[in-house]
C-alpha cells in the first residue's frame, strides 16, 4: 500500500508527480525547489537563501507525512553550479547537525524554473 502525501504548506507539484509517497514505514519526497508558498515565487537568487527555503519546504512535506528532517536517511542535492557547494553546505549543515543522512550532491545542467538548488529525500516514519 502507498499513500500520496500532499500539503499546502509546501509548493505543489509542477508536473505529473506527488510531493511525496509514504509506503512501508518510509517517505519518498520529490525534489523541492525554493518556492515560497506565500508568493509562489523564489525566495531570492541567493543559493543560501534558496537552500534554506528548499529545506523548509521538505520539512513541511515530511511533517504532512508524519515524520521530520530528523528521520531523513538519504538526500540528493542538485546544484545548478558546483561553485555554490560551500554556501549550500553551510545552510544544509544547520538542518542536519546531529542526524546526518547519507547524501549525494550533483551538478545539474538545469533545474526547474531556473532554481540554483533542488533537494529530494527519503525518510523513515
Amino acid at each position: 500500500m502507498k499513500e500520496i502525501i500532499s500539503t499546502e504548506n509546501a509548493p505543489g507539484a509542477i508536473g505529473p508527480y506527488s510531493q511525496a509517497v509514504k509506503t512501508n514505514g518510509m517517505v519518498f519526497c520529490s525534489g523541492q525547489i525554493p518556492i515560497d508558498t506565500a508568493t509562489g515565487e523564489f525566495v531570492s537568487d541567493d543559493v543560501a537563501e534558496q537552500t534554506d527555503q528548499v529545506l523548509k519546504n521538505l520539512s513541511a512535506v515530511l511533517e504532512a507525512a508524519g515524520t521530520s528532517l530528523n528521520n531523513v536517511v538519504k538526500t540528493t542535492v542538485f546544484l545548478a553550479d558546483m561553485a555554490d557547494f560551500a554556501a549550500m553546505n553551510e545552510v544544509y549543515a544547520r538542518y542536519f547537525s546531529e542526524n546526518k543522512p547519507a547524501r549525494a550532491t550533483v551538478q545539474a545542467a538545469g533545474l526547474p524554473r531556473g532554481a540554483r538548488v533542488e533537494i529530494d529525500c527519503i525518510a523513515i516514519i
